[in-house]
């Protein structure tokens, strides 16, 4: 009886492994013009590049951005909380607490990629005290967000999609029934992944 046990055991193990491997490459969504990707999508992209690390104030502090929640609510911006911690010196990073934003979406063709667009701070909660920002705490965090919404993609898809993508346009991208959509200038519809 014993034996049987081992390979059945393996056999679900493989199996889990390949269904979560599935869920975690799942391809956008294509229709006509459109290219879509859903929250969980984004969620488990972003969930793979954090913690983040990104110099500040010309090198003179580190902040560390980690647990990133995306939400895509009724609307045409995407939320986006997250953990943020700041180091000097190469020091241990110290907690400051949790950001929540709310952002437009663009879509870089070259980098196949969906960038927040004029992200600003919703409410930032102070580690400790629980507390809202100052209103000089705000403008920096927006400067450092405005630079970090430039550099770091929301979601990006596969490289071989994006290289077929290379000739379109984007007429928009937004936000649209919990999915990050960007809008072509012609049907994508033959593109191949």
């Amino acid at each position: 009886m014993r034996t049987h046990a081992r390979p059945l055991f393996l056999l679900v193990l493989l199996a889990g492994t390949m269904l979560a491997m599935a869920t975690a490459i799942a391809a956008p969504k294509i229709e006509g013009r459109r290219l879509s990707v859903g929250a969980n999508d984004a969620q488990g992209f972003l969930d793979g590049r954090f913690p983040h690390r990104q110099g500040a104030l010309g090198g003179m502090i580190e902040v560390t951005v980690s647990n990133p929640l995306v939400a895509m609510p009724a609307g045409n911006r995407v939320l986006l909380a997250m953990d943020l911690g700041v180091a000097t010196a190469g020091g241990d990073s110290i907690p400051l607490g949790t950001l929540t934003l709310s952002s437009a979406l663009r879509f870089d063709p070259g980098q196949g990629a969906f960038f927040l667009d004029q992200p600003r701070v919703d409410r930032f909660k102070q580690a400790g005290s629980g507390e809202d920002l100052s209103p000089g705490s705000r403008e920096l965090i927006n400067a450092w967000l405005s630079n970090y919404a430039v550099s770091q993609p929301v979601y990006r898809i596969e490289p071989a999609l994006a290289a077929a993508l290379g000739g379109v346009k984007v007429e928009s991208a937004t936000v649209e029934n919990g999915r990050l959509v960007v809008t072509f200038d012609r049907d994508i519809s033959a593109v191949r992944r």
